[in-house]
């Protein structure tokens, strides 16, 4: 136990020791010289002031080891730098004695010591003093890679041969616990099969990745290449799985805060990196205009949009933020995370219901909101099947409520967040997305009409499934995956759109800095996902075998569900933007007078909770509304 612990310790020696065993070397070289010489009949020193030479030597050797700081280095992690360090120091010792030699052999007519003597001394004592290091480097490298049985380490490939993987390879190398035995690198372009890096080999890429790691009998692969494309990603990532091969990914090295805790960072490739998107650009000037400086109110801001929503608009340094939700626990948590951020702008948080105008109205007249971000709503399809009046509550009555006071108090925009749900909707929650986009659309026709540039500027962002947002259908697999399965699914065939939280809000940011009223903005979701695919990598990805480790079970569609989504009406056109992920979809707008009395009465029969007679108004509202799978489907068979 004494044992480890020492040798555990050693690269971590007082700063005194180093130069103590330095001065031992120093001395031993000096004694070397001193014998060599002394064989070929030959005297090192030839002045009778030995003692002051001698003192003299380790003096300037001293002096120069504190000028070029050699033993402030920690010694099992000594690298070039050390060595270079230590050949400074030995030359300006050369230097200073030869010089020294030279002015006695002009003034004194004597040369105190032999010149060859002191290059021989000097060679001897960089050689002693550079060894030394290389040997307890190698100790402690060797100590270190075989204090865990082989067994337990993960045998792993590196994908790359930039400077990233040989910085990831000598981080995971060095790291205590050690997790992971590198057995060699990859090259994509097979250029380098004959060579070898930090003694480890580059191996030619012949076959796929997984005949070659079977060959070398590698167990999993770091994917540490930051120039490797999306698709080249996924195709490495595809053919380890199929193979029950671990895959790991780590950030590029200067996001890297510790290097000491790289293996924490080598993380197992999660299903938002296999989304295939390009990355997003944004136009940060052009958000940055509309929200610097500015008073910003975003509703349903302790969900998973609204927060992420409040995360990125205080990155554009507004003037004061309104968080706003009816949720307590989720807002006080949001609260106290954006206590943590560094930020000039002041946050103000509000717990209230948007249903409740009155309250809306006194957060309005209090706080004179520039800009609103509308992210309140309820989302969860079957729910509102079952709950009709809330989803007229909430989604419709409640975004009447802030498009009037935004218009009354004059705000310069409002971008309200909507979904895929609401084109040709077949369930409630949708459908209820779509007359709120509806209504929003025709009061920015009446009050542009009534008051021309001066109207709040109503807009509309569409989009689909949102990875990781509450209860979607990834956390949920990852809950069901923990748990051992099985996972469940409400149809073999069942399609979506998804998009990355970040994704969704620079999006939306981006469409509101850009619109310019009544537009409704669509965004590049994408290829689809075969929902069942998205469980088989997933379990697949958890290191588990789909069918055999962990099941798949076919549970039937939920009240209301699609087997795909849509993002146009059918007799929608799309529009491009200067944005290439969004579109603007020209829906029909309608009449406000005649939209206005209808959702009037449709709040109405919500107050009387008469489900049916709901259900019936919003399909004469929406007429492309046609219920799937649900008790609702009578109501459109009367039609």
């Amino acid at each position: 136990m004494n044992s480890r612990f020492n040798m555990h310790n050693l690269g971590y020696l007082p700063r005194w020791l180093i130069v103590c065993i330095d001065l031992f070397v120093l001395m031993l070289s000096f004694f070397f010289t001193y014998l060599i010489f002394k064989g070929m009949g030959l005297d090192y020193i030839t002045t009778p002031y030995s003692i002051l030479f001698i003192s003299s030597l380790f003096g300037i050797n001293l002096f120069f080891f504190w000028l070029f700081r050699t033993y402030s280095g920690i010694i099992r992690h000594s690298s070039n730098i050390d060595a270079v360090k230590l050949l400074f120091s030995q030359i300006s010792v050369l230097i200073i004695f030869l010089a020294f030699n030279l002015i006695a052999q002009i003034f004194l007519k004597q040369k105190p010591y032999l010149n060859t003597a002191l290059f021989i001394n000097i060679v001897l004592s960089f050689c002693g003093l550079f060894l030394y290091r290389v040997v307890v480097k190698q100790t402690f490298e060797h100590y270190f890679s075989e204090k865990k049985n082989n067994n337990q380490l993960i045998r792993t490939i590196i994908y790359g041969t930039d400077a990233n993987a040989i910085s990831v390879a000598n981080a995971l190398k060095f790291e205590t616990p050690t997790r992971f035995k590198i057995v060699g690198f990859v090259d994509k372009n097979n250029q380098n099969g004959s060579k070898r890096m930090l003694d480890l080999p580059i191996l030619v890429l012949k076959k796929k990745l997984p005949a070659m790691m079977r060959s070398i009998g590698a167990e999993s692969v770091i994917i540490a290449d930051k120039a490797l494309s999306k698709e080249e990603q996924i195709i490495i990532v595809d053919q380890c799985l199929e193979y029950n091969y671990k895959v790991f990914t780590v950030p590029l090295i200067s996001d890297w805060e510790n290097q000491k805790e790289i293996s924490q960072k080598v993380k197992t490739i999660q299903i938002e990196d296999l989304l295939e998107r390009k990355p997003i650009v944004l136009d940060n000037k052009a958000i940055s205009k509309q929200l610097k400086d500015k008073v910003i109110l975003i509703t349903g801001a302790a969900g998973s949009i609204g927060s992420e929503i409040v995360r990125q608009v205080l990155a554009f340094n507004p003037k004061k933020i309104i968080i706003l939700d009816q949720a307590e626990t989720p807002l006080h948590h949001l609260k106290l995370e954006t206590e943590s951020i560094a930020t000039t702008a002041i946050i103000r948080t509000v717990i209230a219901d948007i249903r409740n105008k009155e309250a809306m109205d006194m957060v309005f007249k209090m706080y004179k909101p520039q800009v609103v971000f509308h992210a309140a709503a309820y989302k969860h399809v079957p729910l509102m099947e079952e709950n009709p009046c809330q989803a007229i509550f909430t989604n419709i009555k409640g975004t009447r409520n802030l498009a009037d006071l935004s218009c009354l108090y004059k705000v310069k925009k409002f971008v309200m967040v909507s979904t895929d749900k609401a084109v040709n909707p077949s369930n409630v929650m949708g459908a209820s997305k779509r007359i709120a986009e509806k209504y929003v659309q025709s009061l920015q026709l009446r009050d542009h009409q009534e008051k021309g540039a001066a109207a709040t500027k109503f807009i509309t962002t569409r989009f689909g499934n949102v990875l990781g947002s509450n209860g979607s259908v990834v956390p949920l697999f990852t809950k069901q995956i923990a748990e051992g399965g099985p996972l469940t699914i409400t149809h073999k065939d069942i399609i979506r759109y998804f998009m990355t939280i970040p994704e969704a809000c620079q999006l939306v940011l981006e469409a509101g800095a850009m619109g310019n009223g009544g537009e409704i903005y669509i965004f590049d979701m994408g290829k689809p996902v075969k929902i069942i695919d998205l469980a088989r990598k997933m379990i697949k990805l958890a290191g588990f075998i789909p069918e055999k480790d962990i099941n798949i079970q076919i549970v039937g569609l939920r009240p209301g569900e699609k087997l795909y989504e849509e993002l146009l009406n059918d007799t929608s056109k799309s529009i491009p933007t200067h944005h290439a992920k969004i579109m603007i979809a020209q829906e029909i707008q309608e009449e406000f007078e005649t939209l206005h009395a209808d959702i009037n009465e449709l709040i109405r029969l919500a107050d009387l909770f008469s489900n049916d007679n709901i259900v019936s108004q919003m399909k004469k509202i929406v007429p492309e509304f046609k219920s799937m799978n649900s008790v609702y489907e009578v109501l459109d068979e009367k039609g």
